[in-house]
């Protein structure tokens, strides 16, 4: 890391110069509103700028007289000659955007956001970083993009460590992430315990550093015709950053109050820790008004390769601590886990000729990670067999550590062939590498023998994709027709790595692993119990869980879309692919937008979609300590491909087959712009993960059973409302804007796929109930900014709907029949109300060089209701998908530019 720091202050002290032929001035539309990040270079060489937010810039430039280069996303190119150092201030018409981008959603070059026939939303994240002291690509999009949901768990084991986020309150693994329009592998995780995802996989967004991010487009519908496997709820692409003007960064300094509101300590008195900053019995510095402090720092640098290209490099360091929140005597460390993160990122082009450029990006990411799992009690003849007296007389929590490493690389040529096709060619690798470290732990069947930390080994996930893309626009067919095809290749391959042995094992007398119950005696403590094995918290994998598993899967597509009119647009695309292990596919897309009225435009699109079942998905297994009726239940996570599986009748796993319809309007005139798309999205053979199945007659070494399954057929509805204006105040640059972001979404379960099995054993009413509450029924955001001279002001508003969610009471308790359901729900029913939050955060231009920020996050400190109970599926505040349990986050930025 200090080499790597080294480098960046030399090439930030190799940057920083004088400009003494210097352009400045404001870049407009045609209606007179400043345009915020046109691209400004000089011609011929690598030096550029973007304008701010009143459409500003300034730029030195090597020599008079130069040409200056504009160009922005859906407006034309514009080059002016300057003779001299002056004002030059420019307007731009709307048109073709810049030829080497594309706004995901569309292969046509021609193609901006607005126009497209398709919901995007473009959300400039550097921005939003600095604005709102958010460290997490998580954090951003949340508050950002009206269907996104994410919050962050505890007690989840692997989700406390990577966070499960979702598009329309479908899976984690129903949205397909791109970087620069490349596919981005996935985490090695699976969600198996936690409220949100269960049985899922998922992208780990955070591993990708926020300051690297030029804009993130996030393509609100179907398109597994376009990009393959997964883009069920739609697309999220990141862009990377590829300027060249210097050194930019931040540092961000910030703190979560621990004030959670009045009543819990006259109703719950010391049985409950963690109240209002006191009582942390898990904390070594005892009470306190504030926790979580997070401290960020980011820099990114760029600088031109000759006058044909350039390299762009990010790096952040992320370090966060733990909170606490209200938790009963089992659940002490109720709160989000402790980070500790180093990332990298680089972007670059170097052209190799006149029509051919060589593109390259790539990262590598390591986070440490530390989150406490349910608390065991005190051993005793009646007490907690779990903890060994001589080290724990009192009890322990248990740590869940983790090592996450990811790295990723991408290298690529694109050419553009005489025939004026344009070819892409490129190879993308990336890997995911999770490996679990339990600290604070035991096993218990060791008595004082055992060790307190212990390796219980991971899990990895690998990709390779090669792809070969063609694109052509035909100008002089009717009013314009691009055509695209191509081809990929992509491998995978998923492993499970064993864990020390006592982390996984129970012992004998003799202190020796049990391979033969029948042989050999159990352990008894001096209580005369019989623990179970393992390491408390999480247990290890063992070489029998220990997975290498590969697949293959090759596709072809192809893409058109056709300008019938200046007015009419139509697109269509068709994609084949076959994997090694479950068959092939064939899905469709058909889209339309049709120009009402200067402004006003209708789209519509259907489509056919599907995702894989993961490698994770058919191989994962785990036997674990699941803690029912205050007691340890052994129970077995069996692969979709074991012989328990088949016993059962659960069926080897196929894609998930989608369906979507999606209708809409987009309004823009002057500095008003507005989007209204109503979907319509069903899928059938959901993967889930089922409930517990009695296995005690099994000789499995289990006395439960649960299973990954095609288990349900889902329905989701909604609306997306997106609008925003931006005026002006003067002739200076000063002004305001105000949006509102808005998503009403609703989930059912049409059908589940139980077999002959238990209908209530199956997929019960407490798992269907956070499947169909993935997201609220409606998440509302209304924001408003301002900037006078250098200073600016943000204020956001984001309103979350009822949340009604079944609690433990249904797994301590299970129902087998509609009649035993139907009691429970009276008692198990949790309705967390509607509820807002509200986002302050103020900045000053201290110089050209540094802008200070400061701000409150929740500056209203509101939490999930109802009232604490003990019953959540995490055992702390809430389970719902709200604004968290954090609660207020105080925070202060300070941004630099050289």
């Amino acid at each position: 890391m200090k080499r790597l720091y080294t480098l960046f202050l030399m090439l930030i002290l190799s940057h920083v110069m004088i400009g003494q032929n210097t352009v400045t001035g404001t870049v407009t539309d045609v209606f007179g509103d400043p345009l915020i990040g046109v691209n400004v270079s000089e011609k011929g060489t690598s030096t550029g700028t973007t304008t701010g937010i009143s459409g500003e810039y300034s730029l030195d430039v090597s020599e008079f007289p130069t040409t200056l280069e504009f160009s922005y996303i859906g407006f034309g190119n514009l080059e002016v000659e300057v003779s001299e150092a002056r004002t030059l201030d420019v307007t731009l018409d709307e048109g073709v955007q810049l030829n080497e981008v594309q706004v995901v959603g569309s292969r046509s070059y021609g193609r901006s956001s607005t126009d497209s026939p398709v919901a995007v939303d473009v959300i400039n994240v550097s921005d939003l970083a600095a604005q709102t002291g958010k460290v997490e690509i998580n954090q951003i999009l949340q508050y950002a993009a009206p269907s996104f949901n994410a919050t962050k768990q505890s007690g989840s084991d692997g989700a406390d460590h990577v966070d499960p986020a979702s598009l329309r309150g479908l899976g984690p693994d129903q949205t397909l992430v791109l970087i620069n329009g490349k596919r981005r592998h996935q985490s090695s995780l699976v969600n198996v315990f936690g409220t949100r995802g269960r049985g899922n996989s998922g992208t780990d967004l955070n591993a990708i550093p926020a300051s690297a991010i030029k804009r993130i487009e996030v393509l609100r519908d179907g398109a597994s015709a376009q990009y393959g496997s997964d883009a069920i709820a739609g697309v999220i692409n990141i862009v990377l950053k590829d300027k060249t003007d210097g050194v930019t960064g931040g540092v961000t300094y910030g703190a979560y109050s621990t004030a959670v509101g009045e009543g819990y300590e006259e109703e719950y008195g010391d049985a409950l820790f963690n109240v209002d900053g006191t009582n942390r019995a898990l904390d070594p510095d005892g009470d306190k008004s504030y926790d979580g402090i997070t401290t960020k720092v980011d820099l990114n640098y760029g600088v031109g390769l000759g006058d044909d290209g350039y390299i762009n490099f990010t790096t952040e360091y992320l370090s966060k601590d733990r909170t606490l929140r209200p938790g009963f005597a089992w659940r002490q460390g109720y709160g989000s886990a402790a980070v500790d993160q180093f990332q990298f990122m680089v972007n670059g082009s170097k052209a190799l000729g006149n029509n051919t450029d060589l593109y390259f990006f790539g990262g590598s990411g390591d986070r440490d990670t530390d989150a406490f799992a349910f608390s065991r009690g005190a051993p005793g003849a009646d007490g907690d067999s779990r903890a060994v007296s001589s080290l724990y007389p009192n009890g322990f929590t248990p740590r869940i550590t983790s090592i996450i490493k990811d790295n990723s690389a991408t290298v690529g040529v694109r050419h553009d062939l005489e025939s004026g096709w344009k070819a892409d060619f490129s190879h993308s690798y990336g890997k995911n590498d999770f490996h679990y470290f339990i600290k604070g732990s035991n096993n218990a069947s060791l008595g004082s023998a055992s060790p307190t930390e212990f390796d219980a080994g991971g899990h990895s996930l690998a990709m390779n994709v090669t792809g070969l893309d063609f694109t052509k626009n035909f100008s002089d067919i009717m009013s314009g027709l691009n055509l695209a095809f191509g081809t990929e290749y992509r491998s995978e391959n998923f492993v499970i790595f064993a864990g020390q042995e006592a982390s996984y094992a129970a012992y004998d007398v003799n202190g020796v692993a049990i391979t033969d119950a029948s042989t050999q005696s159990p352990f008894l403590n001096e209580f005369g119990q019989q623990p179970s094995g393992g390491s408390q918290g999480f247990p290890g994998y063992s070489p029998s869980n220990e997975v290498d598993q590969n697949r293959s899967n090759i596709s072809l597509y192809g893409d058109a879309e056709l300008n019938v009119s200046e007015e009419f647009l139509l697109a269509g695309a068709v994609r084949y692919e076959n994997y090694s292990d479950f068959g092939n596919t064939l899905n469709y897309k058909l889209a339309t937008r049709y120009k009402l009225m200067d402004g006003l435009s209708l789209r519509a699109s259907a489509s056919s979609g599907f995702r894989a079942p993961s490698l994770a998905q058919i191989h994962y297994n785990l036997l674990f300590n699941n803690i029912v009726a205050g007691s340890s239940l052994r129970t077995l996570l069996a692969s979709n491909t074991s012989t328990v599986a088949k016993g059962f009748g659960i069926d080897p796993l196929q894609e998930e087959k989608a369906t979507n319809l999606a209708v809409g309007f987009t309004f823009k005139k002057g500095g008003l712009t507005a989007t209204i798309d109503a979907y319509s999205i069903n899928v059938d053979d959901r993967i889930v993960l089922t409930d517990v199945f009695d296995a005690s007659d099994l000789n499995v070494g289990a006395d439960a059973a649960q299973f990954f399954s095609n288990g349900v057929d889902t329905k989701t509805t909604g609306v997306d409302v997106v609008v925003s204006y931006r005026g002006y105040i003067g002739t200076n640059g000063n002004g305001y804007n105000v949006g509102v972001a808005a998503n009403f979404n609703n989930t059912e379960i049409e059908n589940i796929n139980n077999g002959d099995l238990n209908q209530f054993t199956f997929f019960g009413p407490f798992s269907q109930a956070y499947l169909e509450a993935a997201a609220p029924d409606y998440k509302i955001g209304l924001n408003a900014g301002f900037n006078l001279s250098k200073l600016d002001v943000q204020l956001n508003y984001t309103l979350f709907s009822e949340v009604i969610l079944q609690d433990f009471q249904w797994v301590d308790s299970p129902a087998t029949n509609q009649a035993e359901a139907d009691v429970l729900r009276q008692v198990a029913t949790d309705v967390y109300e509607t509820a807002g939050t509200l986002d302050l955060s103020l900045g000053y231009q201290l110089s050209n060089t540094f802008k200070l920020t400061v701000g409150a996050n929740n500056l209203l400190n509101t939490y999930p209701t109802p009232q604490f109970d003990g019953w959540t599926d995490q055992g702390g505040f809430n389970d719902s998908v709200q604004m968290g349990s954090d609660g207020m986050y105080l925070f202060t930025r300070l941004g630099f530019n050289f």
